[in-house]
């Protein structure tokens, strides 16, 4: 038999996880080839493989609303995020890290102190890569957001993006994000 590529993916791995060990532990024994495989489909919220092999094929990935007025960069920073509005990966340019740090600074409420937790779980929330750590870092130094020496409390900074970062940030808006 063939082997097939077939794309799973998983809004919220702990649900997925939580609902998988829940069907394996209702299991009487260990679970078939085709068993397990039914399981894995319907802990990521389909009835059955079946049902996931029959859902429509992903469509190809519409670029983000980087239109002509948008500069070089903004376009070039767009491509970074996905069709949520999350950061995919981190560039390797500083000059686009710099560009995308202000798509995580909207994230902030300008009004209220966050604690380190809080910090961490809206950058997690708002990028697909793991590494909040280095974001958040990014964001102090680079004077976006401040936190107190012993690092308990942040604070978003008022700051004035330039006309790419506003640009960036109005595009990522419109993503629903």
């Amino acid at each position: 038999m063939a082997r097939e590529s077939l794309p799973l993916v998983v809004d919220d791995l702990s649900t997925f996880t939580k609902s998988l060990r829940t069907q394996l532990l209702a299991h009487p024994a260990t679970p078939g080839h085709q068993t397990l495989l039914n399981m894995l489909a319907r802990a990521a919220g389909h009835r059955n493989l079946q049902m996931l092999k029959a859902r429509p094929p992903a469509l190809p990935r519409t670029t983000t609303p980087a239109r002509a007025e948008h500069s070089d960069i903004v376009r070039r920073t767009l491509r970074l995020f996905d069709d949520q509005g999350r950061l995919q990966r981190l560039p390797v340019k500083r000059s686009l890290q710099l560009m995308a740090l202000w798509g995580l600074w909207m994230r902030f409420d300008a009004k209220r102190p966050y604690r380190e937790r809080e910090v961490n779980q809206i950058l997690t929330a708002w990028h697909c890569f793991g590494d909040y750590c280095t974001l958040r870092r990014d964001l102090v130094t680079q004077s976006l957001m401040a936190r107190t020496t012993d690092s308990s409390v942040y604070t978003k900074l008022p700051a004035r993006p330039g006309e790419d970062a506003m640009a960036l940030m109005r595009a990522l808006r419109q993503l629903g994000g």
